[in-house]
């Protein structure tokens, strides 16, 4: 059989990224001591909201007569919004976030979007998961380079499941030098995938690996090997969420579900990304109830029963949503809205200092808009992602991460 390297990482349920020698996996002798030193470490959990979120019907400034005025039949009425601080309340669909807000757990930051103006969503969500809007030419994600630019005191060990991506392959976000997993489904989780059919591929690729003196390939199928079989002793198949949590059914609650797996097992996840479709509302919208509100209640619920399974490890946790950007701010003729500028991001986390909306408001009056149509950005996207990846991962050169943005923690928002 005939398998190369490429093929390999293009096909089946793992993906491994790397432009570097991956170092020899861990060795089981050591494995006790990597679950103690990543059981108390910090962990990332980013979510991609595909399509564009309409920011504006998630997160409404429910105050503004203009609001109303722009929309007339998908706005959320005063007396059905979920009010947060006398001026914002979040979509009647959403109340599985309003406990998480009232705690303190959740922070919201509104008018946060890109300082590019694409109106392509795949231009758009390119320039988000690089972090360096504008620039098409980047390789890499942002999350990888944090990874590669921790603290090296934060980052005394890693293992094969330190960047993982639940989903068919990497995204573009853990794309670059640090390795990084992609799997759809932890239970068939392995190289090739499982089956008599998937034995001569796992003895071929074993044996490719075993007799090459390429570093990079022979790094990457250990890598690939044991981490599979480190899944296999964390033994997925007898998870079980926590006493009361219930998952919505869907990939996205899968997903989720998923993710909590991997960081429960101490496997030596850093960082973790999914992502949801489904927000593109050129037409039907809805209101309080229709395509958006269906698509909000999934949302919302998968994320607080992923808070609620996570228990006390919720402490060590952030967790940041971001969509490429918003809706505009009146809707058109078909009952629903087209591709916007500035939207809402959600930040949950141990460590947050919630139940607050952070961010300059600019206001959705016809003079406060962005070209007179769109929300106005007013909190660069990377400010957000910035905090998050210095005060979790212990990232400080944020130049290295972000290049261009001149981010630093004097222009933080001090969500945490």
């Amino acid at each position: 059989m005939s398998i190369t390297r490429r093929a390999f990482l293009k096909s089946g349920a793992l993906a491994v990224v790397g432009t570097s020698a991956i170092p020899g996996f861990l060795t089981r002798s050591v494995m006790a001591e990597v679950a103690s030193a990543t059981a108390t470490r910090k962990k990332l959990v980013v979510i991609f909201q595909r399509g564009a979120a309409d920011g504006l019907n998630i997160v409404v400034p429910y105050t503004e007569s203009s609001y109303y005025q722009m929309r007339p039949t998908i706005a959320v009425p005063q007396n059905r919004v979920l009010d947060l601080n006398g001026y914002f309340g979040l979509h009647p669909a959403m109340a599985s976030f309003k406990p998480l807000y009232d705690q303190g757990h959740l922070a919201i930051v509104h008018a946060a979007g890109s300082p590019d103006m694409t109106r392509s969503h795949f231009d758009a969500q390119d320039y988000m998961e690089s972090g360096t809007p504008g620039v098409k030419a980047t390789q890499d994600g942002w999350l990888n380079r944090a990874l590669g630019a921790e603290d090296k005191q934060h980052a005394a060990h890693h293992t094969a499941f330190r960047a993982i991506a639940l989903g068919s392959q990497v995204p573009l976000t853990l794309q670059g030098r640090v390795p990084a997993i992609a799997m759809s489904n932890i239970q068939s989780f392995a190289v090739g995938g499982q089956g008599p059919s998937a034995a001569p591929i796992n003895s071929a690729f074993q044996s490719m690996y075993d007799e090459s003196t390429d570093a990079l390939l022979h790094g990457t199928g250990e890598e690939a090997f044991n981490a599979v079989k480190m899944l296999k002793e964390a033994n997925p198949a007898q998870y079980r969420p926590a006493a009361g949590v219930n998952y919505p059914n869907g990939e996205f609650g899968n997903s989720l579900r998923q993710i909590a797996q991997l960081l429960k097992a101490s496997l030596g996840v850093e960082a973790a990304f999914t992502d949801v479709g489904g927000w593109d509302t050129h037409q039907n919208q809805g209101g309080v109830d229709g395509q958006l509100a269906a698509r909000l209640q999934d949302f919302s619920r998968a994320i607080a029963a992923f808070w609620l399974d996570m228990g006390d490890d919720a402490e060590n946790i952030t967790l940041v949503t971001m969509s490429e950007f918003g809706r505009t701010a009146r809707q058109n003729g078909t009952g629903g809205t087209d591709h916007g500028h500035a939207n809402v991001m959600f930040v949950l986390g141990g460590k947050v200092k919630g139940g607050k909306v952070y961010g300059r408001w600019p206001g959705v009056a016809p003079e406060q808009l962005n070209q007179n149509r769109d929300l106005a950005v007013t909190t660069d996207f990377r400010q957000v992602l910035g905090e998050a990846t210095a005060k979790t991962l212990g990232v400080h050169r944020l130049d290295a991460v972000f290049p261009g943005a001149q981010l630093s923690r004097q222009n933080f928002l001090n969500f945490l």
